[in-house]
């Protein structure tokens, strides 16, 4: 059901951020810190290759210079350097198979789908471990919580710095136009591509479905679903830490990102959604800096515009006249 703001009044919702006096300079300290290894991916061809495509397993240095692994499938028919969509991954799944991830190589673009590191034992397989998670703080089984106690040592500091240098990883490939990479996802991978949007000052597009890790605080009030329910649950038991939790989630808010964002965007929203409630996706889509689109999908809950919502991502990209590959 409709359980959200009525249409028109999400259209003009814009709550106030809460961006820590420091966010810039932890962003920048966490990746010049990852920067410090050097960016040499490793690229080995996937032993059964499709007729069309060219796949590849990609490891490449990410948080602490830890190995990351993705998929970069090419398409064999091609000409000079063509541009690049990053994907990153839904919560709880892995990089799965080559065979999973087929269709923007189809279209003509290079595309690489980064492993998030920890996951991949729900919905699709993954490869990536989290040997970072170290700090021994109590956590609800997921990862929302997982460090939550500092920026320093929250999980999405990795994960978000894993995503920056997946771009990073493919600006130093053959065949591929560093100037030309767009970031997307669904879910998870929206609000990853949001943060990257935030961070790589020089993205060319940014294209987050049903974006979750927005607007935290709002989300854990209006809806009682996972993953955001893991917060709650959190502040349920350690009453005390509510406000450190909070703290430290406004470094990672993907409304915080999208104030910073320059890039073109195109963004989805399910209107029945209650696992990334409408409003916290209009949160993030008022406060985006760049110019933006947003696709409505009014009688859709988390699965948003699914492949009608691809179609309209493709036919966006198509419509940038830099954008079209060959």
């Amino acid at each position: 059901m409709l359980f959200d703001l009525p249409l028109e009044q999400l259209r003009r919702y814009l709550p106030a951020r809460t961006e820590p006096a420091d966010y810039e300079s932890f962003w920048g300290r966490t990746l010049a810190a990852a920067r410090a290894y050097p960016m040499k991916p490793d690229v080995v061809p996937y032993g059964l290759q499709p007729a069309t495509v060219e796949v590849f397993d990609v490891t490449y240095p990410g948080y602490g210079g830890q190995p990351v692994k993705g998929w970069l499938l090419l398409p064999r028919q091609r000409k000079g350097r063509i541009p690049c969509i990053v994907e990153y991954i839904g919560y709880g799944g892995g990089r799965g198979l080559p065979v999973d991830w087929l269709t923007w190589s189809a279209f003509g673009y290079a595309h690489f789908v980064m492993d998030t590191r920890g996951q991949g034992s729900v919905w699709l397989p993954g490869d990536t471990p989290d040997v970072e998670d170290l700090t021994g703080h109590p956590q609800v089984p997921g990862f929302m919580t997982r460090g939550v106690l500092s920026p320093e040592t929250y999980y999405y500091r990795r994960v978000f710095t894993d995503a920056v240098r997946a771009v990073e990883a493919m600006r130093t490939l053959p065949g591929i136009d560093a100037s030309r990479i767009a970031v997307t996802g669904g879910s998870q991978g929206g609000g990853i591509a949001l943060a990257v949007a935030g961070l790589v000052p020089d993205l060319a597009a940014a294209m987050p479905d049903v974006p979750f890790l927005c607007h935290y605080r709002v989300a854990t009030e209006i809806t009682d679903r996972d993953p955001y329910h893991e917060i709650v649950q959190f502040c349920k038991i350690h009453r005390a830490k509510t406000e450190t939790v909070f703290s430290t989630l406004s470094y990672f808010d993907g409304v915080n990102f999208a104030a910073h964002a320059r890039c073109r965007a195109i963004f989805s929203v399910g209107l029945m959604d209650d696992i990334c409630p409408p409003r916290t996706v209009f949160a993030a889509f008022n406060h985006y800096a760049g110019e933006k689109e947003i696709r409505v999908w009014p009688y859709n809950q988390h699965e948003g515009g699914q492949s009608a919502q691809t179609l309209e991502k493709i036919q966006w990209l198509r419509q940038q006249k830099d954008f079209v590959p060959g």
